[in-house]
């Protein structure tokens, strides 16, 4: 039950992907169409990728310490719980 509470729907997973691969694609072409040439676009472009590649590994590891917290409380929770249910027997 706690999974599909905290789950996400499908049109809201989709939009993210949309608006990620439109953010990355007008990027793209920003990086493409500017008047400046090539070594000030190429590193136009390795500063994106690194800044999504960033983002992307953020991210992931707040997601991580978000869920090693969760774990972690739930397995105080159960130990409480018990020893309320031994102290109460």
């Amino acid at each position: 039950m706690d999974n599909e509470l905290s789950s996400n729907s499908n049109s809201w997973l989709f939009f993210v992907k949309v608006s990620f691969a439109v953010a990355l694609l007008a990027t793209g072409v920003g990086i493409v169409f500017a008047p400046t040439d090539m070594l000030v676009k190429g590193y136009m472009a390795i500063c994106a990728l690194f800044l999504v590649s960033t983002t992307i590994t953020l991210s992931k590891t707040l997601r991580d310490e978000h869920e090693s917290r969760r774990i972690h409380n739930r397995i105080s929770e159960a130990r409480a719980q018990q020893l309320l249910k031994e102290y109460t027997e």
